[in-house]
């Protein structure tokens, strides 16, 4: 690209409302930004340059993928979700807690409920026994499956 063009180029970045202008001629890219704009050079040039070929990759050594740390099961029955939904331990905010850890329950008890799609449904013991451990906590969301009690 000529010295001209560039002068034309330019003048039209200073009189005009543009900020910047990017202008590409076969191989030769120019880049005008006007004084003041974002970029701090006001004209770039860039020539066409020739690449040497790549050197062969290298394979590198593949680290063996770390394992994710997975909780110990806990013992005792486990009572798991038969829903996705939202899990509360109570009927309503400020109502008290179906059950807490320690509580004696038997078939049947209610132990929480589950809301999914705007419906509460109660979640009943499968297993008599005693509460000992509560691995959800109060409005967070529980997927199909997922154990929520221990019962021994």
């Amino acid at each position: 690209m000529d010295l001209r063009k560039l002068k034309t180029l330019i003048d039209l970045v200073e009189t005009s409302g543009i900020t910047e202008l990017e202008v590409t001629e076969g191989e030769e890219k120019v880049r005008i930004v006007k004084a003041g704009a974002a970029s701090a050079a006001p004209v770039h040039t860039y020539a066409p340059q020739m690449y040497a070929p790549a050197p062969a990759p290298v394979a590198a050594p593949v680290a063996a993928p770390a394992e994710p740390a997975t909780p110990p099961v806990p013992s005792g029955h486990q009572v798991k979700s038969p829903m996705v939904g939202t899990f509360y331990r109570s009927a309503s905010p400020g109502s008290k807690v179906f059950v807490d850890i320690g509580t004696e329950v038997k078939e049947g008890d209610v132990l929480c409920i589950i809301e999914a799609m705007k419906l509460l449904n109660e979640l009943p013991a499968d297993h008599a026994g005693v509460v000992r451990q509560i691995l959800v906590e109060n409005g967070q969301p529980v997927e199909y499956g997922q154990v929520l009690f221990i019962i021994e």
